[in-house]
């Protein structure tokens, strides 16, 4: 009798402890996600709304500028993610090697970037790539452009700029994460494969990636989430131009908010897609993972 009181008193003030918490994270996170699903079924402009059901997904296949934000954050992500990733993981391989001198140093100014200002970050790009840019300069330099190149009025090389920021930014955040999964690997397994006779390569494509299979996942699953989500980079850097040729879907969620005729009702249904494509990419590659 006595144990089974004990057991409600502890049952009891671990609710008390769970309580606040799960009142603040219902608060905070799961009832603006209601708020703005209902939003997202309502139409009209500024205060002036009114149900309209799934009009405003209905929406979604016919708005021309949604489906360029769309294209471009795919083109971002297709292209981006995969060099990032990569580039973290070769980073990571090299750091992990327990012969490199100023480890320390080395990490240090690989995650960096990562630990700057998202504005400033876009800022410093902006600078580099403008006409009198230290681009400019050097490639003209170099003989390889003969004058000056505007490379944020270009649809192309404009989306060059932002995939470069993205990449230079969050490269080193992706790389700790490898670095941290490299150093639980057996060192022995790499020291019994040099005897076999492995190379580098082999090593890498053979250990080192099949080993860390789950951070890879978790990493894709993340930069596949952040590129859904870009905003500061292309707002900071070509705000969406020229035209619409960079805009991105969080940028065009901005516009409809604050810069157009205020659609908070459109605007909620655009964000409830994001939501969508976070999810069938993020199940896509979870299944894919596993099955590998």
């Amino acid at each position: 009798m006595a144990k089974t009181t004990l057991t409600k008193k502890i049952n009891l003030y671990g609710w008390l402890f769970v309580i606040p918490a799960a009142l603040f994270i219902f608060v905070l996170n799961f009832y603006p996600m209601i708020s703005a699903f209902l939003l997202s079924l309502q139409s009209g402009r500024g205060n002036n709304l009114k149900f309209a059901g799934l009009k405003n997904y209905a929406r979604l296949f016919e708005d021309e500028m949604f489906l360029t934000s769309v294209g471009n954050v795919i083109i971002y992500l297709v292209i981006q993610v995969p060099i990032m990733l990569l580039m973290a993981l070769v980073l990571a391989s090299l750091l992990n090697d327990p012969k490199l001198k100023f480890k320390g140093v080395f990490r240090t100014m690989i995650f960096l970037p990562c630990a700057t200002s998202l504005v400033s970050s876009a800022m410093i790009f902006k600078s580099f790539f403008s006409i009198d840019g230290i681009a400019n300069t050097s490639l003209i330099a170099l003989g390889i452009l003969e004058g000056p190149m505007s490379w944020l009025t270009h649809p192309i090389w404009a989306k060059f700029v932002i995939i470069l920021t993205i990449t230079w930014r969050w490269t080193g955040y992706n790389t700790v994460f490898y670095l941290a999964g490299l150093q639980t690997i057996d060192r022995s397994i790499y020291e019994a494969a040099r005897i076999d006779g492995a190379s580098a390569r082999t090593q890498f494509f053979h250990i080192t990636v099949p080993l860390l299979k789950p951070v890879i996942l978790l990493t894709t699953i993340m930069s596949t989430n952040g590129t859904l989500q870009l905003f500061d980079e292309v707002r900071n850097i070509t705000n969406g131009g020229p035209g619409i040729s960079t805009l991105s879907i969080s940028q065009y969620i901005y516009n409809l908010s604050f810069m157009y005729n205020p659609q908070f009702g459109y605007a909620a249904a655009v964000s409830y897609a994001i939501l969508v494509m976070v999810a069938v990419l993020s199940f896509i590659q979870v299944k894919v993972g596993n099955k590998r």
